[in-house]
């Protein structure tokens, strides 16, 4: 089974991957609220935050550009609003949603690479996070890989018969997708349907609990007070 490449770069193995999953959404919940609460394009503190992201990104020994390209997928979206803030005579708030959605996602995509799906699920339970929206996440997410695996046996079927599916091909496009999906939630159910026959109660187990190190917490703690640090002396 083919796997996803964020899922891969989760489960290599580095000091960012080994720590605690409880201190490393921490360490991003500091850092999505500080750049969530900039006001002002300041180029230094900007820089300075663009800076830890890398560290960490080195220290997790993940593909430093693949990275980087991938936190800019939002852009597109930040774009567009942008420009309407250009228009209606507010640039700088177009450059600070510019600034905020990539930092965001750069911190995002961080986050979930170097933590596997089951460990940062179980680090924001720890947390207190609503047991119903974790369940929902890993539900959605599995399903996700299920429909990436069905669309690719699907295009793999329609390859070995020398065919393929144009976007511009409207009827087309429009019939596999809706293959597509009838597949993917007919394979979805017999998943489910397996799991409540091995007694799924409604919450995923834990297989590998892991304790909080003090190590983990004082890494929390310094990552969240160089955060606030940075945005107290650059503001």
């Amino acid at each position: 089974m083919r796997h996803a490449r964020i899922d891969r770069w989760s489960r290599l193995d580095s000091p960012v991957h080994r720590l605690h999953p409880v201190a490393k959404v921490l360490a991003a919940l500091g850092m999505l609220v500080a750049v969530a609460t900039m006001t002002k394009p300041v180029l230094h503190l900007v820089a300075v935050y663009f800076a830890m992201l890398g560290v960490c990104v080195l220290a997790a020994r993940l593909p430093v550009v693949r990275m980087l390209t991938g936190a800019a997928v939002v852009l597109p979206f930040a774009c567009a609003i942008g420009v309407v803030s250009i228009l209606s005579g507010d640039p700088n708030r177009a450059i600070m949603l510019l600034v905020r959605s990539y930092l965001s996602s750069l911190t995002a995509l961080l986050l979930v690479a170097s933590t596997p799906l089951s460990e940062l699920l179980g680090g924001l339970d720890r947390l207190g996070a609503p047991a119903f929206l974790l369940q929902v996440m890993q539900f959605l997410y599995r399903y996700l890989m299920v429909l990436r695996e069905e669309a690719s046996a699907m295009r793999d079927a329609a390859a070995s018969r020398a065919g393929s599916v144009r976007i511009l091909e409207f009827k087309k496009a429009a019939g596999a997708a809706g293959v597509l999906f009838a597949r993917a939630h007919t394979r979805a159910s017999a998943i489910h349907r397996a799991m409540v026959a091995r007694g799924f109660d409604g919450r995923m187990p834990t297989f590998r609990p892991t304790p909080l190190l003090l190590s983990d917490a004082i890494f929390a703690a310094a990552a969240v007070c160089a955060v606030v640090a940075a945005r107290l002396a650059l503001k």
